[in-house]
């Protein structure tokens, strides 16, 4: 009786465990690419004031993708998180800008302007996911 409850114990861990990883990985087999990350302006205005960088990340082998998103210094700046971002990675962290969001919708975004140009690194809340932000 003891070997089978025992067993009954290792077959329920290991199920766990791999229910586990399923949950925390799913988000990271949907993003193979199929969302191509970039700046778009966002406004009629010919010149560079006034438009919104527009940035949407996901999440690719475990990090946030793209890993490193270019934009301008002084021009606000709109990140948003797509489908495949679950998780912690969902709470956007940017401490040099003062960022610091819990994303719950692929809709809700952060939103700040650059005032120094520089790399800035970018994660979820526990350090997990990373990326950097240039700043031109």
């Amino acid at each position: 009786m003891v070997k089978m409850k025992n067993g009954f114990m290792i077959f329920v861990i290991i199920l766990l465990v791999v229910g586990a990883g399923i949950f925390f990985m799913r988000g990271s087999n949907g993003a193979t690419g199929n969302v191509v990350s970039g700046v778009s302006g966002n406004s009629g205005n010919s010149g560079d004031s006034g438009q919104i960088q527009k940035v949407t990340l996901s999440i690719k082998n475990g990090n946030y993708y793209p890993q490193n998103v270019k934009v301008k210094q002084g021009q606000t700046v709109r990140i948003y998180l797509d489908k495949s971002v679950g998780g912690c990675y969902r709470s956007f962290t940017m401490r040099d800008f003062g960022v610091a969001k819990y994303l719950a919708s692929d809709s809700d975004y952060v939103e700040f302007t650059p005032n120094k140009k520089g790399s800035f690194r970018f994660a979820c809340s526990m350090g997990m996911a990373t990326g950097t932000l240039v700043v031109e």
